[in-house]
């Protein structure tokens, strides 16, 4: 084992904003956007953001890689997802 795979996180610890502070800005921005708003779309967070849709997904995917948010679908829509901020205080 690595030291790089002893640091990694369980899947169910929630993150902490030390894990989102060295990721890219636009990750740092959706974070922030869904911290003062409880869940969101994918396109409501470009809305909001004014980031591209390919750019929040990519946001998307390096906080869920540093367990910071929390997934689920939508019970309205299906095809949708609602993302929400899953950090420890």
């Amino acid at each position: 084992m690595s030291a790089s795979e002893s640091i990694s996180q369980d899947a169910d610890t929630p993150g902490t904003w030390d894990d989102v502070r060295d990721l890219p800005p636009s990750a740092k921005l959706v974070a922030k956007v869904l911290e003062y708003n409880d869940t969101m779309t994918q396109q409501q967070l470009a809305d909001e953001t004014m980031l591209p849709s390919r750019t929040v997904r990519y946001a998307l995917n390096r906080l869920d890689e540093e367990n910071v948010i929390d997934s689920r679908f939508s019970f309205s829509d299906a095809r949708k997802r609602l993302y929400s901020l899953d950090i420890e205080s």
